[in-house]
């Protein structure tokens, strides 16, 4: 069974970073993919960033070059460094066993393998 498990959220002032992590378990993330996605109440879901093993990273418009999505193959464990964070950030942020890509500006996803996990909390103050 594929698990995932996000951390490393919290609450930063405008401006700051944060990593986040998604632990997989049950699944070689390095030979698939992660989707980063993040959610508001009241609004849709929006993948931010997809990492996949041929190395194909892609990113949301509205974070793009300011996120970079990783992965460390030794820990089987997924990474999300974001960087110059403004007030619309704030969301909750999961992570999912989930290959895709982005077209014309949405993402469109191919495989899925997991579920998003519980999600990690990410607050930006202005």
């Amino acid at each position: 069974q594929v698990q995932v498990e996000e951390s490393g959220g919290g609450s930063v002032n405008a401006g700051g970073s944060l990593r986040l992590s998604c632990a997989t378990s049950g699944y070689k993330a390095y030979e698939h993919c992660i989707t980063w996605y993040r959610q508001v109440p009241g609004k849709e879901r929006e993948a931010v960033a997809i990492l996949d093993s041929n190395g194909y990273k892609d990113y949301s418009d509205s974070v793009k070059g300011r996120f970079t999505v990783s992965l460390d193959s030794a820990k089987n464990t997924a990474y999300l460094q974001m960087t110059d964070l403004k007030p619309e950030d704030t969301a909750m942020y999961h992570c999912a066993a989930v290959c895709g890509y982005y077209n014309g500006g949405s993402f469109f996803s191919t495989k899925v393998f997991s579920f998003q996990g519980r999600g990690t909390q990410v607050t930006v103050s202005s």
